[in-house]
């Protein structure tokens, strides 16, 4: 099946990856009014026919969050009513999903409630950049497409030729994230140890690993306030690190994380655009694009191809 069967619909969240993802594809984004009433109610509207059409809506779920959910529930809504043959939720950060399990009594779990949303408007399949938590995937009765940045990030980090290089996971649960990282550059592995006594809260205690004299790099998914990330380069650098940078993928950046990472030691914060971050003026960012990763899984869900090629 070709690429003309394809109507692409971007949400108001990230129109600009959405354009990219349309120039890369060479198909044109549908027109789609999206407004709201006086008293803050979204409305949408899709102006031309998809009736039949593979229909792939590109929306990322960061702040506000609840508005850009609401649109894209209201937009699949809508193409399923206007007879798309099928609808594919293209989501490029996936919210609520660290609140993926019960870890307290009588606190539900959001994720699996959002899931749940997004498979009630008819959603046939969901294509999302690096989960918090793979086990999300679960969640859906629908095909899951989990792409990840990695290659993005290893691809880059190759090109700066750094000597001496240590991938390092900010806690236990990114190692095995690291682990791939680290096995792509042929680089050594670190894992920092770590406690939060409550939420936006870190406290750093030691890392596993010899970071003495290396170019480290730290690699996680998100960074929200920066604690954790600010919290482990002092660190690093204090057991003798020679520099350290960041790759994340999701620069979520709330709160007083643009601050922290202006007065820290990183020498460089590289983010994907999976959330925009043009506002944010941080003085050591690189952005790195998954356009060209999202226009081809969507070009091989057309082709019916296979997506392993994407992980490797």
């Amino acid at each position: 099946m070709s690429l003309e069967s394809v109507a692409l619909i971007s949400g108001s969240s990230h129109p600009a990856l959405s354009r990219k993802i349309s120039e890369i594809l060479g198909v044109p984004l549908t027109d789609t009014l999206v407004t709201r009433f006086s008293d803050g109610e979204i409305r949408v509207q899709i102006n031309e026919s998809v009736r039949q059409k593979r229909v792939f809506i590109i929306q990322s779920l960061h702040r506000p969050a609840n508005d850009h959910i609401m649109e894209m529930l209201l937009l699949a809504d809508a193409a399923l009513r206007a007879s798309a043959a099928e609808i594919n939720l293209v989501v490029p950060y996936y919210a609520y999903a660290r609140q993926d399990r019960k870890d307290r009594p009588r606190v539900p779990i959001s994720a699996k409630v959002l899931a749940n949303l997004m498979e009630s408007v008819g959603a046939d399949r969901v294509i999302v950049v690096d989960l918090h938590a793979e086990q999300i995937q679960g969640f859906f009765n629908v095909p899951v497409e989990h792409i990840t940045a990695l290659p993005l990030f290893a691809e880059y980090l190759k090109s700066l030729n750094l000597e001496d290089l240590v991938v390092v996971s900010p806690d236990a649960g990114g190692a095995k994230r690291a682990d791939k990282l680290a096995k792509k550059l042929g680089a050594e592995l670190a894992i920092i140890y770590k406690m939060r006594p409550r939420p936006n809260a870190v406290e750093v205690f030691d890392v596993i690993g010899n970071v003495e004299g290396k170019n480290c790099v730290i690699v996680d998914d998100i960074v929200d306030t920066a604690g954790t990330l600010v919290a482990a380069a002092e660190m690093l650098l204090k057991k003798g690190a020679k520099s350290v940078r960041a790759c994340i993928t999701h620069g979520v950046l709330s709160g007083p994380a643009v601050e922290r990472i202006n007065n820290s030691k990183l020498t460089e914060l590289v983010l994907t655009d999976t959330i925009p971050t043009d506002d944010k003026p941080i003085k050591v960012k690189k952005v790195l694009s998954v356009a060209p990763i999202m226009a081809e899984v969507i070009r091989r869900v057309v082709e019916g191809k296979p997506l392993s090629i994407l992980f490797e």
